[in-house]
């Protein structure tokens, strides 16, 4: 599949930096027409990423020094909207807005749980305009991306975009929409999509962006009002709040994972990166994952603040902070055992 980047700028529509058309991995339409509410005369929303130079990833192969002078610019994300190609639809025309980042870019906001990026990863296959084999690789593995923290991330999505709803004067297409309806019902098609977005991932881990369109095409229509998505949304909240509770998703991101994937992904590019790369031997990951471990059970067991009584100026000894069956003679709390 040619990539969309590459070819409108081929024809002098689009105009990225010089590197990105030919290093582009994954391109997928987004919007209205991923999440099939889309009309006759819906946008074309691409998002994507692409793997820069390596000395962008890599600066110190092109003389940079951390910490000294100033950082050479680095690229992280292309955005342009209203790009108008007036062959596409069989002549019919339509506008492109791309948002296209760097691949560790898009793997940071993926880890973060940024809705639009986790909807990105998860479009049905016919929204897929452009799949390298980096790009598949990252596809096949989304799930390594997925934690709890999707319920903060997307409820916190789903009500600033009920705040526009209630509070942002609406401006060109939008105006019209509040004087058809009453309301901007755009704004809320999005609270309802995104409850429901969140409602799927902690109950399974997945996501179908499709499932619930024929909802989202009646609040589009008008035909659900203001007043009861409010009252649907405040009463999926509290569903959702027991949920994430009973979710088995992780309840933090698998970040080494994540960081393997995406060396995989760079090496399937450039080649080996044994020579820029630093990698972590079998007995350094042990004793991080020892450290981590010490470190979750001292915050398990630490005794809450509070008033002590007669307890100013006591001497703590080794056997106080000893962790259970070791010795008053463990090292302390910022050392490990020597292996």
């Amino acid at each position: 599949m040619a990539s969309v980047v590459q070819t409108l700028t081929q024809r002098g529509l689009l105009r990225p930096p010089s590197f990105l058309p030919a290093n582009m991995m994954y391109e997928t339409l987004m919007g209205s027409v991923a999440y099939g509410v889309s009309g006759d005369t819906s946008d074309r929303d691409v998002y994507g990423f692409a793997i820069p130079p390596r000395d962008h990833l890599f600066p110190h192969l092109a003389g940079e020094i951390a910490g000294f002078g100033t950082p050479r610019p680095r690229f992280e994300n292309f955005q342009v909207h209203h790009v108008r190609d007036p062959d596409a639809l069989a002549g019919k025309g339509c506008e492109y807005d791309f948002s296209i980042y760097s691949i560790p870019r898009y793997f940071t906001l993926c880890l973060e749980c940024n809705p639009n990026m986790i909807d990105s990863l998860f479009t049905p296959q016919d929204c897929v305009l452009h799949l390298t084999r980096v790009g598949g690789m990252v596809r096949e593995r989304r799930h390594l991306f997925l934690h709890k923290g999707v319920w903060t991330r997307f409820k916190s999505y789903a009500y600033s975009q009920l705040h526009k709803l209630r509070t942002k004067v609406p401006e060109g297409k939008r105006a019209t929409l509040r004087e058809e309806f009453g309301f901007d019902v755009k704004y809320a098609y999005h609270v309802v999509r995104l409850l429901y977005e969140c409602e799927q991932l902690l109950l399974h881990g997945d996501l179908d962006l499709r499932r619930d369109r024929e909802h989202l095409k009646a609040i589009r229509r008008g035909d659900v009002s203001e007043e009861e998505i409010r009252r649907w949304a405040a009463e999926k909240e509290r569903q959702l709040e027991t949920l994430a509770q009973r979710s088995t998703l992780p309840d933090q991101p698998d970040e080494p994972a994540v960081r393997r994937l995406l060396l995989e992904c760079l090496e399937e590019h450039y080649g080996s990166l044994d020579a820029v790369v630093a990698r972590p031997d079998a007995a350094t990951d042990t004793l991080r994952q020892i450290s981590d471990l010490i470190d979750r059970y001292r915050q398990l067991t630490v005794p809450s603040a509070g008033p002590r009584v007669a307890a100013t100026n006591v001497p703590t000894t080794d056997a106080e902070t000893a962790l259970p069956g070791t010795a008053a003679t463990s090292p302390g709390p910022d050392r490990l055992p020597t292996p």
